[in-house]
Formats: C-alpha cells, structure tokens, sequence
C-alpha cells in the first residue's frame, strides 16, 4: 500500500475517533450514563478499526500485526463482558490495555517508512 485508499481513510479514522474518546474517558467520571455511551461509542470506533484492518493488506496477504487487530477484538469482547459482569478492575485493565495498545501502534504509523509517517512528515 502506497497510497491513501478510503479503506485506509476510513482505518484512520476510526483510529483516531477511538484515541480522542479514549483520552477523554480517562478525564470523565466512570460509571456515569455518558461513561457508558461514550465508552459504547469507543467499542464500535475500535472494532470497525480492528475489522477494518483485515482488508488493508500488503501483497495479498495477512502479516503479524493482524494478530493485533484479532487480539484487539477478544479484548474488546473480555471488557464488555467483564463490565456487564461488574467485574471493574478487570474491564479497566482490559480497557486500559487497548487504549495503551492503539496509541503504540499508532506511534509506529508515524515511522517514515509507514504510509501514514511519509503522508505525515512528507518523506
């Protein structure tokens, strides 16, 4: 991939809905209706990403940070349920893995080599 397709618009996006709702998640009281909406909202940003993700491919095929986007969407399943459950400190840890997880894999977007790196710093 060497250009900004709309899937990848759309990969982009959803990614970067998902990190601004989860930074002010972490600002907003928890447990609130809002909390619960907002954090709805989240979930659904962070799985079109994860979905998303299956169809960008280089030369055809999966590579290992698939794995990620797969792994994204269990924990993505363990949160919620885990909050239905009222199990908290594990849905925080759940939700706090994710968001930690898409800010580093958004870090490496930005290396020079990737698309979104030489789109940003017009390498």
């Amino acid at each position: 991939m060497d250009r900004l397709t709309p899937l990848i618009a759309f990969h982009i996006s959803s990614a970067l809905l998902a990190l601004g709702l989860g930074a002010a998640m972490f600002a907003r009281p928890k447990g609130t209706p809002s909390h619960r909406l907002i954090g709805r909202i989240w979930v659904a940003s962070m799985a079109a990403t994860a979905f998303g993700s299956f169809w960008i491919q280089s030369s055809g095929h999966f590579s290992w940070i698939h794995l990620l986007s797969a792994w994204t969407l269990f924990g993505l399943v363990m949160a919620v349920r885990n909050a239905r459950r009222g199990n908290i400190p594990a849905h925080r840890g759940w939700m706090i893995g994710l968001y930690v997880g898409l800010a580093i894999a958004g870090a490496f977007t930005l290396l020079p080599s990737r698309l979104l790196g030489s789109l940003v710093f017009g390498i």
